[in-house]
């Protein structure tokens, strides 16, 4: 998606409202923000500049340093994620998400101790609007891209090669990424077919991209692993009477991602033309398949690479039984 800043005759000027959002007084920043909110949802509102869109947002991220009440903090940060969703226009509303990364990975590094967990809290508030306002547009392929470009690009939290990233960024994404999806799902009566791989990808990349373990290691752990292990215990649980046990089956007392999984696996129904039970399998395989393809990549680290490949063979091997030939080695 573009990001224009192209300026006509009748582009109404950003407000200066900097002062007024990182001001002591609660009352003068919940009024600066709802001057916001009116000049954001004015439909004759065109992309910000990239220099209009930074002073935006360093006046937004101090707005929100100077919320010191946990029940403020909570109304504050779903405020200034909603403000997204009135932006009638989507690339101005993907600019505006632009916006809230670049500040997060240029202000993070000044964030104490005493206020890190509020910004958990506004980054979770972020990644959940951007699905609804995903959902809202049918899930637009070229908004999706936009997304993940946001998310993977230079200087977005889950940049592969760029020191000035901290890694607590992606860290924290891949914790709650899916969780998020899940909820904005189950408020949703969507019936789009959900791109999971497309979503999916920024996480991929970032493994396969990594020179570092730690991060490696949380991608899988945090975010593909346990999505993985629902979609294959749901393709395998139908089967627990005519096979062995596989190592990862469990009995849980609730299901992980349903909404995801209810989704990803009805648009499977419809295109594959079989049985739902199977869904799951169809599913997990694509997300596999995924993997492996990223592996195959000239840029992949080798330590990663194999990794992977070693992921896909001891997953397949998991929903389809040992192969009959050699694996990948």
């Amino acid at each position: 998606m573009s990001d224009s800043s192209n300026s006509t005759a009748s582009k109404p000027e950003v407000p200066a409202l900097g002062k007024y959002l990182a001001s002591t007084e609660k009352k003068t920043r919940d009024k600066a923000i709802k001057s916001l909110a009116t000049f954001l949802s004015d439909d004759s509102q065109k992309s910000m500049s990239p220099l209009e869109r930074a002073k935006l947002w360093k006046g937004l991220f101090y707005c929100f340093w100077m919320s010191d009440k946990p029940l403020v903090q909570q109304e504050l940060s779903s405020e200034l994620a909603n403000l997204a969703l009135v932006i009638p226009s989507l690339d101005s509303a993907v600019g505006f998400i632009r916006g809230f990364w670049e500040a997060m990975v240029r202000e993070w590094a000044g964030i104490d101790r005493y206020r890190i967990n509020k910004y958990y809290m506004l980054i979770r508030r972020f990644v959940n609007v951007t699905f609804r306002l995903l959902l809202e547009h049918e899930w637009n392929p070229e908004a999706c891209n936009a997304i993940n470009d946001i998310l993977q690009g230079s200087g977005g939290p889950l940049c592969p090669d760029d020191k000035k990233v901290p890694a607590s960024l992606s860290y924290h994404l891949a914790d709650i990424y899916l969780e998020e999806l899940d909820k904005a799902l189950d408020i949703s009566n969507n019936d789009h077919n959900l791109p999971l791989i497309t979503l999916l990808k920024p996480f991929i990349n970032l493994s396969a991209y990594t020179p570092n373990k730690i991060t490696y290691s949380r991608m899988q752990t945090a975010l593909l692993t346990p999505l993985l292990d629902e979609l294959i215990f749901r393709a395998t649980s139908s089967n627990d009477e005519t096979t062995e046990p596989q190592p990862r089956k469990r009995k849980r007392s609730s299901e992980a991602y349903p909404n995801i999984i209810e989704s990803v696996c009805k648009h499977t129904s419809k295109a594959q033309d079989m049985p739902s039970a199977e869904n799951p399998q169809i599913v997990a395989k694509e997300v596999l398949n995924a993997v492996f393809e990223v592996a195959g990549h000239t840029d992949t680290k080798d330590a990663n690479r194999r990794k992977m490949y070693a992921l896909w063979k001891q997953r397949m091997e998991e929903i389809e039984g040992p192969p009959e030939g050699d694996g990948v080695n």
